[in-house]
Order: C-alpha cells, then sequence, then structure tokens
C-alpha cells in the first residue's frame, strides 16, 4: 500500500507525476496546454500500483494545482472526465466551449 504521495508539475514533460515517499514515479497525468486551459489527454498508473487509489489522488491533486495556477481544464481523458463527474466541486474548473456568434447580417450578403 502507499502512503503519501507527491504530486507535481513538469512542464517541460507536459504532465503532472506522482512520486511515492521514495521518489519512485507510481502515476502521471499528461496534457496539453490550450492557452488557459490544460487539456488532459491520458492518466496512467503502473500495474504494480493499481487498485491503491493513485489516479484518483494524482488527478486530485492536479485539478488543485491548475485551480491555484488560475487555469482551467479540458478532459479529453476518460479517466478524467469520469473523476471530474464524480467530484462536482471542480466543476468550476471545467472549461466551457465558447458559443460561435451567428454572422452579423452585412457579412451574410452576396
Amino acid at each position: 500500500m502507499l502512503g503519501d504521495l507527491e504530486v507535481l508539475e513538469v512542464p517541460a514533460a507536459h504532465r503532472f507525476e506522482a512520486r511515492a515517499a521514495d521518489g519512485e514515479l507510481v502515476g502521471v497525468a499528461e496534457y496539453q496546454q490550450m492557452g488557459d486551459a490544460i487539456a488532459f489527454t491520458h492518466t496512467e498508473v503502473p500495474p504494480e500500483h493499481g487498485g491503491h487509489g493513485v489516479a484518483s489522488r494524482l488527478v486530485g491533486a492536479s485539478m488543485d494545482l491548475v485551480r491555484e495556477s488560475g487555469r482551467q481544464v479540458i478532459a479529453y481523458c476518460p479517466y478524467v472526465r469520469a473523476w471530474l463527474t464524480r467530484h462536482p466541486e471542480y466543476q468550476d474548473l471545467v472549461a466551457r466551449p465558447r458559443s460561435r456568434q451567428a454572422p452579423r447580417p452585412e457579412q451574410t450578403r452576396a
């Protein structure tokens, strides 16, 4: 069983990492920066660390770091999307799609 995890952002690698107390990498949440939003694309925990809540703790801590930085979240990763559904207290971080404005009448004239 894993104890405390340290989660930190590694911008050069475009990911958040979860590390055990001994420094072992036990999970990653990969992302792409899209303007002021973090688009989560993939979350992975090695099989030997599965079933211990690593992914949930990793994503939760990542969301806290995103909130502290003033950014928003786009959840392309199915795990992150499901996690956000189970944690409504983080819904304020989810980037809302911008609605397309209808063209002005003078733009549609031939």
